[in-house]
């Protein structure tokens, strides 16, 4: 059995976060790839027991900008399609798995989402490896003005909210979220707080939020993110 997760880091500030605590309590060893330093995507998961794409401010084509991206998407392609590991796509990376089986993405689309936001699941969310048994709201931090504007024709439709309907899907064992579970209180504290203003979110607001929710954050993702292991090796 692997013991290895395969991370594809696609910017500097969209770092794994929670992610390595989680990993190492279950016994995993993360294997980072810093796409936006240079470092080659790997051809395949071979050896590895799933993979992980992180996010970024790019969209999931602008491969002129990001040349990583092609073959991120055929990397994701291949793992998805041969289901080899199961695989997690975070926020961008979510944006990736849609985009890449025939989804749509749209930069600054509709209104953005900046902190502790509430998700509703549906009724795919059910009987999800992931999800079953979640209550029928749970709170994520979300940062984003791009969004999934379509689903695949074959993504299992997971978790909407009030500003973006598309917060999470699942393509056979891929999931994507538009949230971050990853991220703590303590890099919400770090953010822009004239970048905030300009999105039309309070600072005060955001952290304080991030803070008073943090214990149930942890709560619920370390749980999903646990699941997502269980499928591992």
């Amino acid at each position: 059995m692997s013991t290895t997760v395969l991370i594809i880091e696609n910017d500097p500030g969209s770092g794994p976060g929670s992610l390595l605590g989680w990993l190492d309590d279950a016994g995993f060893t993360p294997v980072v790839v810093r796409a936006w330093a240079g470092e080659p995507i790997p051809p395949g998961v071979d050896g590895h027991a799933a993979l992980i794409l992180l996010g970024g401010g790019m969209l999931p084509d602008a491969d002129d900008a990001s040349p990583w991206l092609k073959p991120e998407r055929e990397l994701l392609r291949t793992t998805t399609e041969q289901d080899r590991v199961p695989v997690l796509g975070i926020c961008l990376g979510a944006q990736l798995l849609a985009h890449t089986f025939g989804g749509e993405v749209r930069g600054k689309y509709g209104l953005p989402e900046k902190g502790v936001t509430e998700l509703r699941l549906l009724p795919g969310a059910e009987d999800d490896p992931l999800l079953a048994g979640l209550p029928a709201s749970v709170r994520a931090v979300e940062s984003h003005q791009d969004q999934i504007t379509r689903l695949p024709a074959e993504a299992v439709p997971l978790m909407s909210s009030e500003r973006c309907p598309h917060q999470m899907l699942r393509i056979g064992r891929s999931w994507g979220v538009q949230f971050h579970p990853e991220v703590t209180a303590d890099r919400v504290r770090r953010w822009d707080p004239d970048r905030l203003r300009s999105w039309g979110f309070d600072p005060e607001v955001v952290t304080a939020e991030a803070d008073r929710y943090e214990a149930e954050l942890e709560q619920t993702w370390s749980t999903v993110f646990g699941r997502f292991l269980g499928l591992a090796g």
